[in-house]
């Protein structure tokens, strides 16, 4: 196998799959990349058996042929190299030599044979998926996302094409918070998402880095228990999170009659602020509704404590009530809009926060005992 590859271009696929490689070395040769050369273009290709990729780049290629070697040293070695031409050349047992200008390095490889076979994607039903589109419902749902391991099937985010109004949903919770966005797309028919299906946590975010990614549309399908996204030249792979997700309705507040209107970025700050001084366990802070004012404050026994003012728009009761301030702000940094509506019905049930002026996204957070 011999090549020569610019550098900016070797560097950006290389770049692509760190995130995909396996850190724990488990199995030696998923920490490894997969290099494939032939007819003009160079394969890379990374899995840690969840999540795989696979992405073309151009390419001299002297002698067709494939290697495994070191994702991470790899990439460090050619992040450091000029810019210039990148000759690459495997000798015999599968010694690898990378050439750059005066540079040279001499590296180990393992056999090809001993990577785990990526699937190719049929060319069957996909659906075309807006980036743009796509992005925003990643950001506004993944926050949610549980990262408790042993909760497996809160470990992604739950994808399904509703019934009802045609709109594609994506929801996430941890058990104390949860999101939700419905937006309407063109879908060709699809039993999985007709289904549900919860996408992995690993997969989204290389998804999202996917269609962040140029403007141009994401193709989306499924095979065997995978699902398949390509966009260009990429592909991506990625394991289907195998259980139920629960029955996410349930906990979406359906008579909280409290109504207050908050400016987004006021807040946004005010919260900021009254979390230095909360504990560092809980992140608690008590929000106490007057009319027309939102009193926020947190304590520490250690620190000291906070209380902080803001201009709303609420003319219900006076209402006390406890939030983790780290979930309403994870909450706030996604909004699009400049104000926020909180429905709420008293200090032990979960608060409901929906932007203004746009349909089809909401957010719900478990209260706090402070």
């Amino acid at each position: 196998m011999n090549f020569t590859i610019e550098k900016e271009v070797f560097l950006k696929g290389l770049a692509r799959v760190q995130g995909i490689v396996e850190k724990r070395n488990t199995i030696p040769v998923l920490s490894n990349v997969l290099l494939e050369s032939s007819d003009g273009e160079l394969r890379i290709t990374a899995t840690d058996l969840e999540v795989g990729m696979r992405s073309s780049y151009p390419a001299d290629i002297r002698k067709p042929g494939k290697i495994t070697v070191s994702a991470k040293k790899l990439y460090e070695i050619i992040k450091e190299l000029p810019e210039n031409l990148i000759k690459f050349n495997v000798k015999d047992n599968c010694w690898i030599e990378v050439d750059c200008g005066k540079a040279h390095f001499n590296i180990v490889g393992l056999s090809a044979d001993e990577f785990p076979n990526f699937p190719e994607p049929e060319k069957g039903n996909f659906l075309s998926l807006s980036s743009s589109l796509c992005k925003e419902m990643i950001e506004k749902t993944f926050f949610a996302v549980s990262q408790d391991e042993s909760k497996y099937n809160l470990n992604g985010i739950y994808c399904q094409v509703q019934k009802t109004t045609g709109q594609l949903r994506m929801v996430a919770t941890d058990g104390h918070r949860l999101s939700m966005i419905d937006r309407d797309i063109d879908l060709t028919e699809s039993s999985e998402l007709a289904r549900g299906v919860i996408l992995p946590r690993k997969g989204i975010l290389e998804l999202k880095k996917l269609a962040e990614e140029g403007d141009n549309d994401l193709q989306f399908g499924f095979m065997d228990n995978n699902a398949v996204v390509s966009k260009g030249q990429t592909v991506i792979i990625m394991r289907l999170v195998d259980g139920e997700f629960p029955d996410y309705s349930r906990v979406i507040p359906k008579s909280n009659e409290q109504l207050a209107t908050l400016a987004v970025d006021p807040f946004l700050h005010a919260l900021r602020r009254m979390i230095i001084l909360s504990s560092e366990k809980s992140r608690g802070v008590k929000m106490k509704f007057k009319e027309n004012i939102l009193e926020v404050s947190s304590s520490n026994p250690e620190l000291g404590d906070a209380r902080e003012e803001i201009d709303i728009n609420y003319t219900g009761p006076e209402l006390m009530v406890g939030f983790n301030a780290r979930y309403l702000l994870d909450i706030l940094q996604v909004q699009n809009s400049n104000s926020v509506q909180m429905f709420l019905k008293d200090n032990l049930s979960p608060g409901l926060v929906k932007p203004v002026g746009e349909e089809g996204s909401l957010a719900v957070i478990m209260p706090m005992r402070l």
